[in-house]
């Protein structure tokens, strides 16, 4: 019921974005080892793999869950929440519009239907030795960014320098540590070369997963990637920017002259001549706006929504769809992220006292209409998830590094989210937290507050942004407070929340933790010390132990070497008691207006709506003439 969680994930975590390959973690999903070698010492190769072989060939033709022949046409259009203000998606600056890093595209891309596998796209071919000490990336021939440009190895080295120099703070310690110097070779060859004592598994993914900016643009129009920028930073990606309006709608258009849509990576993807996305101040407002026809696609997030708020006339008359579409991706991590830069949540007792005072059971229940099931680790829903008592390999790992973690966790079973009764305030959770508050010396008056040896009472504030989330906020600030913690809730709205956010001025918020099935750099981001002071380690974990781990499972080579060590790092992170772990569920919960079509078969990996879906030019006319939207 993450009411944003959709929308907020893409824009925060900059990511993959549907709309394409923008890689600013360097990441997880750009992993591997190669093929096709040469006679010389070296590997030349179109595609590389992490942890095993490639699903395609050198020849393939386009990829196994696309429709090859997909009509082009139409427009797709969905919702954000709150507003925009600029158009630079690697600031912390402002709020940079949805899809603002779609079209720019990087060396290699991942597919939906793999893990770890990465494909060359901007890229003709990469070539490496076997100790990925270094690697050649040969541009395609051709390549041009949305304003006719060529691309060549200068925006390449450009754009590594800009990320190295003015990306996001936790970007740059992970370019420092692994990249030593890139050098042009010629106008389509660029090589990296890595420093000696980074670990190789997926380091030529990092690489090859930058975003290739404009240098022509950014010295033309004197932009500073640090900086927020009215100025649309334009890609060589199939989509290009169209228009926007007050902050609150942003169009991106089919870039008809993409020089990349006969590439078979390509066949059967970016359909849709345009997507918009329209911005609304609460969720209410939002599916106000679904139901009137002002936009055409929603990833449902509200249980509520979806289990009583069907019922207008566009879905009784078969215009709209409600469909439940399979989701193999592990869940989101999502969770309410506990603020360790905060003196009075150090004492792991206090945190653990506030996650025994959500009920999520009552919760699941009372709001959400049993929808979801509750989430325990970084890696739910997926075999990398820590379970009972380590053993065996798992347990020799995390010997040596006990010391710096909490008492256990070499004993007792990995940390699960509490589980309460059906009322709202759980006496025995109660209970148990109150003790845990007594030991760390927030007692309670005469007052009912809990206060320390200063007499200062335990206050804790929940940051939100969004409306629709009291429901599910306010329960736990009413268990908290019998409990005698002095918790409020902070409304605030969305440009307060991100400035906040970014500067760590919470005590808790709702994020996601939620990590890939072959984790690598993006650990860092999340949870290295080197990043405690950067936006996506929201909780500010800073633990020597956690930083040990995070290095292991970047050198694992092997499913053998990875499942434990990730066992490691999930049950290390869970015992930090860090977060207040909330919810998910298996499935895409989607409403659309009957005019979009997908394959058969989706991908494990990918709704991809923006990606791989299509426009049924007839269902869409019947619609508008109907006045459906």
């Amino acid at each position: 019921m993450r009411v944003t969680a959709a929308v907020r994930a893409r824009d925060a975590r900059n990511a993959t974005m549907r709309m394409g390959g923008a890689l600013l973690l360097g990441a997880a999903l750009l992993t591997g080892l190669a093929q096709a070698a040469r006679a010389e010492d070296t590997i030349t190769a179109s595609a590389i793999a992490t942890l095993g072989s490639l699903k395609y060939a050198p020849d393939f033709q386009h990829l196994d869950y696309v429709n090859p022949d997909a009509p082009k046409g139409g427009e797709i259009s969905e919702w954000a929440p709150g507003g925009f203000d600029n158009f630079n998606p690697y600031t912390i600056e402002g709020r940079a519009a949805a899809l603002s890093n779609g079209p720019h595209e990087a060396m290699l891309t991942g597919t939906a239907d793999t893990v770890g596998e990465a494909y060359c796209l901007l890229c003709e071919s990469l070539e490496y030795p076997p100790s990925k000490d270094w690697v050649i990336f040969t541009l395609r021939p051709g390549i041009t960014f949305s304003d006719g440009t060529p691309m060549t190895t200068d925006d390449v080295l450009f754009s590594y320098e800009q990320f190295r120099d003015k990306g996001l703070s936790s970007f740059r310690a992970v370019v420092a540590q692994q990249i030593a110097s890139v050098e042009k070779l010629d106008d389509r060859r660029v090589k990296f070369t890595f420093k000696p004592d980074y670990p190789r598994r997926d380091i030529i993914q990092t690489a090859g997963g930058l975003p290739v900016l404009s240098k022509a643009q950014f010295e033309r129009d004197h932009l500073d990637l640090e900086k927020s920028s009215n100025e649309v930073l334009i890609g060589s990606g199939p989509y290009m920017f169209d228009s926007a309006k007050d902050g609150r709608t942003v169009v991106w258009k089919r870039n008809p002259d993409y020089w990349g849509r006969d590439l078979p990576i390509n066949r059967g993807r970016w359909n849709f001549d345009k997507i918009r996305v329209e911005y609304y101040g609460d969720y209410q407002a939002a599916f106000e706006g679904f139901k009137g026809g002002t936009y055409t696609f929603r990833n449902e997030a509200s249980s509520i929504s979806w289990a009583t708020g069907y019922t207008f006339p566009a879905f009784k008359n078969g215009q709209v769809i409600k469909a439940e579409l399979p989701n193999g991706n592990i869940a989101s991590g999502q969770g309410f992220a506990i603020n360790l830069r905060r003196e009075k949540f150090q004492d792991i007792r206090v945190r653990e006292a506030l996650g025994l005072m959500f009920n999520f059971e009552w919760a699941n229940e009372t709001l959400f209409y049993g929808l979801y099931s509750r989430i325990n680790s970084i890696w739910e829903n997926s075999p990398l998830a820590a379970s009972g008592v380590p053993e065996g390999e798992e347990l020799a790992l995390l010997k040596p590094l006990a010391a710096d973690l909490p008492e256990g966790v070499l004993t007792d079973p990995a940390a699960m989210a509490p589980v309460s009764g059906p009322r709202q305030l759980d006496r025995g959770n109660m209970r148990k937290a109150a003790a845990l508050l007594d030991a760390a010396g927030w007692v309670t008056g005469d007052d009912g507050m809990r206060r320390n040896a200063k007499g200062e009472t335990l206050k804790v504030e929940f940051l939100n942004d969004d409306q629709s989330f009291d429901r599910v906020i306010n329960p736990y600030v009413e268990n908290l407070r019998a409990l005698g913690v002095d918790a409020a809730m902070a409304r605030v709205d969305d440009a307060q929340y991100e400035n906040r956010r970014a500067s760590h001025d919470f005590d808790l918020i709702t994020t996601h933790f939620g990590q890939e099935e072959i984790p690598g750099a993006g650990l860092q981001q999340y949870f290295g010390s080197g990043s405690v002071g950067d936006v996506f380690n929201a909780a500010g974990i800073a633990n020597p132990a956690i930083d040990k781990l995070i290095a292991l499972v970047e050198a694992a080579t092997t499913h053998e070497e990875l499942n434990p060590r990730v066992h490691a790092l999930d049950r290390a992170l869970r015992s930090l008691y860090f977060w207040v772990p909330q919810w998910y569920k298996a499935a895409y919960t989607v409403a659309y207006y009957d005019m979009y079509e997908h394959p058969e078969t989706l991908p494990p990996h990918d709704l991809g709506e923006l990606d791989f879906w299509w426009y049924n030019a007839e269902k869409g006319e019947k619609l508008k003439a109907a006045g459906a939207f």
